[in-house]
């Protein structure tokens, strides 16, 4: 049994667990010891092949020519492990086949990018256990790095003060609903931090241009923490621009992997002899405070 096995598992002894991890961006710097963890030790892994590609670059996972024609690769101790493509359209079977795996005694690490809890996989699991009344499934949830505080990091300091999330996907609610969060948002004072950006992210702009001004300033961001290694042609980017001509930045907003983090007014610009960053202050502090 692993250290994360012993740290974590809670159910019966001839159980398995379901972990759902995030890695983050997903390359070896940004993932959490805890989720590599769990991922080179469980009997089966669930992972896309975008995140199965970030996760061989450390051996997080073996290299793919070690694995049989079944998926299976032979692990040094002589213990197996057995790999499973994820895709979008088979999240709900995904579920009831892990399960049905750790219901057998099998440890399952199903992987989620950024983290679980935000816009990730850990919701799904949780619906499907109650759906397929599998109360009896030890579930654990490994953190990660969501784009978010990725992106932030690229940025400089936009978020240290009081933010919020918001995603522009319709897929499950109408706009009427995103638009109300918006505004709310905008209203409060809140840094706000759009995701699913292809969705309408125009849209989303001109409702914050309604209760924040034009000055105010916003950093895009496309595939935070991955390098040259995401969606994106261009690679790992931010810009730096302001509220008024965010929707001039059409060419910086890519798909998925963008994410678009709107100031507040007393978001500044901030240089030194290098760049530029963002920096949101905390507010209401002075150097002497610290």
């Amino acid at each position: 049994m692993s250290d994360a096995e012993t740290r974590t598992r809670s159910g019966p002894d001839e159980m398995g667990t379901l972990y759902v991890v995030g890695i983050g961006p997903g390359l070896p710097d940004t993932m959490t010891a805890q989720a590599r963890e769990v991922i080179t030790s469980a009997d089966c892994v669930v992972a896309s092949n975008l995140y199965q590609e970030f996760l061989r670059k450390d051996g997080t996972l073996p290299p793919e020519e070690d694995f049989n024609e079944d998926g299976i690769v032979t692990r040094e101790d002589g213990t197996e492990q057995e790999l499973v493509r994820s895709s979008m359209g088979q999240q709900v079977e995904l579920a009831r086949e892990a399960f049905e795996r750790v219901r057998a005694g099998e440890d399952v690490a199903h992987v989620s990018g950024g983290d679980p809890n935000l816009y990730g996989k850990s919701d799904l699991v949780f619906l499907m256990a109650e759906e397929e009344d599998a109360t009896d499934v030890p579930i654990e949830i490994v953190p990660g790095v969501t784009a978010a505080l990725g992106g932030a990091a690229n940025l400089g300091a936009p978020l240290s003060n009081d933010m919020c999330t918001v995603s522009l996907s319709d897929k499950w609610r109408g706009w009427d609903e995103i638009e109300e969060k918006l505004r709310a948002a905008a209203i409060s004072g809140f840094v706000v931090v759009l995701y699913n950006c292809w969705r309408d992210y125009e849209r989303a702009i001109d409702v914050l241009r309604e209760e924040r001004a034009d000055d105010v300033p916003v950093g895009i961001f496309n595939d935070a923490g991955r390098g040259n290694s995401g969606r994106n042609a261009d690679g790992e980017t931010h810009t730096i621009t302001t509220l008024g001509e965010a929707t001039d930045h059409d060419e910086e907003v890519g798909g998925m992997g963008t994410s678009i983090v709107v100031g507040t007014a007393e978001t500044d610009v901030w240089e030194n002899d290098y760049r530029q960053y963002l920096v949101t202050p905390r507010g209401g502090r002075d150097v002497e405070d610290f």
